[in-house]
């Protein structure tokens, strides 16, 4: 065995084990009450700034020493130490997790119509295909959806992408890439408004660490997305609602309020945020 080699020792914990053991306890705290919440978010926060400062002069200490870079690029690749260097933000997002990201933008406008959109391959060097599933494969309006939405999406999170290419199949000529992202995902539940302050059918705007969000509910269905309008970015909490539609006080850009769709132009949306409703609470969870 190469002598400069590090195989995981049989006793040490993998890195689904200890990202599910990161899930379990953000699951128990989830429960807590308010004050106990804050007291824990604190304490992350914390402790991570301790681990981000020593890992700042590791790497620092590690890039001046010649001929590392290489070393360090490796290291990076593994999804345990590529997570944890992600989630300090002390490396920039993998184009796998960009493209994801991506997809993962326009995802409600698709699941809207009963459709869905997956990665098949990156054709190295600039371009990437996709495949549409469900109600949107084959639709006579998939190649205007794909064109206005799911390309644009792609080029603004990678613009090194030159070429998106729609395909009816996941196999493909080349290898196909795997886009799962290994960003450890440990952001915490955090209540946002309560359920009965939005009127059924209706909409209201909370900020949350100072973000501004819009609330919308209808049926017992909770969506949440940042108040910003795709167009300007200016709030749309004040604009009226109706038929499940808000439109934006300011240009009249309209959104459907369960999706985020923009049917004033179909390319852009509204950005989502995940929600969950558990009793009266409406909790929030930023994406890191």
């Amino acid at each position: 065995m190469n002598a400069h080699a590090h195989p995981l020792a049989e006793d040490e914990p993998s890195f689904d084990t200890l990202t599910g053991d990161i899930e379990r306890f953000a699951a128990l705290i989830a429960n807590w009450d308010e004050s106990q919440r804050g007291v824990a978010f604190a304490h992350r926060q914390a402790v991570d700034a301790l681990h981000k400062a020593a890992l700042r002069k590791l790497i620092a200490e590690v890039k001046a020493a010649p001929g590392t870079l290489d070393a360090l690029r490796r290291a990076a690749s593994d999804p345990l130490v590529y997570g944890v260097l992600r989630y300090h933000g002390l490396i920039q997002p993998s184009q796998q997790e960009r493209l994801e990201a991506a997809l993962a933008s326009v995802r409600p406008m698709l699941a809207a119509h009963g459709g869905d959109v997956e990665l098949v391959a990156f054709v190295p060097p600039d371009t990437v295909e996709v495949r549409f599933l469900g109600n949107c494969d084959g639709c006579s309006a998939s190649t205007m959806t794909f064109v206005a939405g799911v390309k644009r999406a792609i080029e603004e999170h990678c613009p090194e992408i030159k070429q998106v290419r729609q395909v009816k199949s996941a196999a493909s000529s080349v290898t196909k890439a795997d886009f799962t992202s290994p960003f450890v995902e440990t952001g915490i539940w955090t209540l946002a408004i309560l359920l009965d302050t939005i009127p059924d059918g209706g909409v209201a705007s909370a900020a949350v660490e100072g973000t501004p969000l819009l609330f919308a509910r209808r049926d017992g269905i909770v969506a949440c997305f940042h108040d910003a309008c795709a167009h300007l970015g200016l709030p749309v909490s004040g604009g009226p609602v109706g038929d499940g539609l808000i439109r934006c006080p300011f240009h009249g850009f309209k959104y459907d309020l369960m999706t985020g769709e923009c049917l004033t132009a179909p390319e852009v949306q509204l950005r989502p945020v995940p929600v969950r409703v558990d009793g009266n609470r409406v909790e929030i969870r930023f994406e890191i």
